[in-house]
């Protein structure tokens, strides 16, 4: 009896053993990685870990090596690091995903470092050699993004006639860098039905031909805007794919794990299609234009995402653009644009406080975030004077509005954000883009004082940085760079006291941005718990010379621990 029951014992034991191999072998995989600079972002101050587990797409622990080895258990996959850096996934503080394709696949128009477009006759070029049977039948248009006036050797705006030397076949329609104005050949303007008898809309102006009512082929704000898109939209199921494919793969390259769609109007179903389609790989989250509320009772207005996409409230935009002067100030730009009126201030896009208000009363009413882009002071002041009407009436809970830009925002404009938990998303990136043009626009010592984001971080307020990609490149490494060393394309320092360390930069494109998208808790650092998102870069910004920010490339982006780009 003895003996047997020995045998029953053991083979009780032998079945204890396989359930319990069984169930470790059936418990989803660990990653653990090691052997690398692993920065977590977690607090005020950089805190570096040995190693990182992840584990059925969560950070599941991070420490030392010994203990990630115990947690990670058998079978799980190492992955060296081999001393490259390791960060959280990045979130730009505000962006346009959406038309992240047409910067991917039209004409490259970038003046350099980002391209070649010099000159006008270098767009041209550019423009002639894109003009292709196959690059036309995309969207029926000729087009590209990024020209910029302020650098390129004209210091003028290409016209219609420069255009018509592209081709007069067939409409071209180029975009500024600031996404604020657009210039159309002659067969873009017929197409649009822009003639000398259309009159300019409000918030925007068609300019002329001197001494004539003949569009000259440049829009301004409302005048190019709804436009733009007709040069934009792909004309095929085909089409289409190519520019959400190439849109994504740039987002990639960059090391983006959530990217914002800044200003969302017919894109927003656009967007919402492909995530019914599951095809986005990275989380999305898109504000709607203030014209497009009714798009706020969508089943995608939502704190969670639904595969990988949600609205996250509204976007106002009170002025325009600083660099092209249709920021809307209170003294007079040194330097006005062509055919301006004395004492040019630029404008408002929405000239009556009370439509402004209403705008805000609505969105305070039914608690969504909404974002405003403001740029000048007086636009800033507009905002002010109708967001305190709105918090006084309906509270000011934390709805965490931001406001966007803020180029030429003012110190008591700032005290007055923090009154009100206004999100500071400054725009460092101008630094280096438009310092040295800031400076003769509207004078050296305002010019210094451009984006201000160590003083609105000294004076309380929640600040991140962005790229406004397309308007740049996305690149956040520039991004970061250009906070923390703010020189401009002459190489002078714009505003030394509003530098930022290389680690509070980190954070506005980290820890900080998670926070002013409601996702502090699942995302912006490695924490156990929080979602695995990662970027591996091939140096640590944080110990470089801060002049090679800028150089550091993203070798492989990670979402919910899967790894959905690496570099060749």
């Amino acid at each position: 009896m003895k003996g047997k029951a020995l045998l029953i014992l053991s083979l009780l034991t032998s079945i204890i053993i396989l359930i319990s191999c069984n169930k470790e072998t059936t418990k989803p995989q660990a990653t653990v990685y090691f052997n690398g600079k692993i920065i977590t972002m977690e607090g005020d101050n950089p805190t570096y870990v040995e190693a990182l587990v992840t584990r059925n797409g969560k950070i599941e622990f991070t420490g030392n090596s010994d203990q990630a080895m115990e947690k990670a258990g058998m079978g799980h996959k190492m992955i060296n690091l081999k001393g490259k850096t390791m960060l959280p996934g990045f979130i730009d503080g505000h962006s346009h995903f959406a038309n992240f394709s047409a910067q991917a696949i039209g004409a490259q128009i970038l003046p350099p470092p980002d391209a070649g477009a010099k000159d006008i006759p270098s767009i041209i070029s550019i423009l002639k050699e894109w003009n292709t049977e196959e690059n036309r039948a995309l969207t029926g248009w000729i087009f590209g993004t990024g020209f910029d006036d302020s650098v390129i050797e004209e210091k003028r705006f290409p016209t219609k006639e420069d255009l018509d030397k592209v081709t007069t076949e067939h409409p071209v329609m180029i975009i500024h860098i600031s996404n604020h104005f657009a210039v159309l050949n002659s067969k873009g303007l017929e197409l649009l039905g822009i003639t000398e008898d259309t009159k300019n809309p409000e918030g925007g102006i068609i300019r002329r031909m001197p001494n004539s009512q003949e569009p000259n082929g440049v829009l301004e704000e409302l005048a190019a805007i709804p436009h733009m898109l007709k040069a934009l939209t792909p004309k095929s199921d085909e089409a289409l794919l190519k520019f959400m494919k190439a849109g994504q793969d740039l987002a990639l390259y960059y090391g983006y794990t959530t990217a914002q769609e800044g200003r969302a109007m017919e894109q927003h179903e656009l967007l919402a299609t492909f995530a019914d389609k599951n095809f986005w790989k990275i989380d999305i989250v898109s504000y709607i234009d203030y014209s497009f509320q009714d798009l706020m009772k969508s089943k995608w207005n939502k704190k969670e995402y639904e595969n990988h996409y949600r609205i996250g409230g509204l976007k106002l935009t009170l002025d325009g653009s600083p660099q092209g002067r249709t920021a809307w100030r209170t003294k007079p730009y040194l330097l006005a644009p062509h055919n301006a009126a004395p004492n040019y201030l630029g404008y408002p896009a929405i000239p009556k406080d009370e439509d402004v208000l209403a705008i805000y009363e609505n969105a305070f009413k039914n608690n969504w975030q909404i974002l405003t882009h403001a740029n000048g002071d007086a636009a800033m002041d507009q905002m002010i004077r109708t967001m305190s009407k709105a918090a006084k009436k309906y509270g000011n809970e934390d709805r965490r509005n931001v406001l966007i830009h803020g180029q030429y925002v003012r110190d008591d404009q700032l005290d007055s954000l923090k009154k009100l938990n206004v999100i500071a998303s400054l725009y460092p990136l101008h630094t280096f883009y438009w310092g040295d043009w800031h400076q003769e626009i509207i004078g050296g010592e305002l010019g210094e004082k451009i984006s201000p984001v160590k003083t609105a971080l000294n004076k309380g307020l929640k600040v991140t940085i962005h790229s406004d990609a397309p308007v740049a490149l996305p690149n956040l490494m520039r991004v970061v760079w250009t906070a923390v060393e703010r020189t401009s394309r002459s190489g002078k320092v714009i505003g030394e006291n509003e530098r930022l360390t290389p680690y509070e930069a980190l954070q506005a494109i980290t820890s900080w941005s998670a926070y002013q998208h409601f996702e502090e808790d699942t995302k912006g650092s490695l924490t156990a718990g929080k979602l695995a998102d990662l970027v591996i870069l091939n140096e640590n910004p944080l110990t470089v010379e801060p002049s090679k920010i800028k150089d550091i490339v993203v070798l492989e982006t990670i979402k919910e621990g899967e790894s959905i780009y690496k570099r060749e």
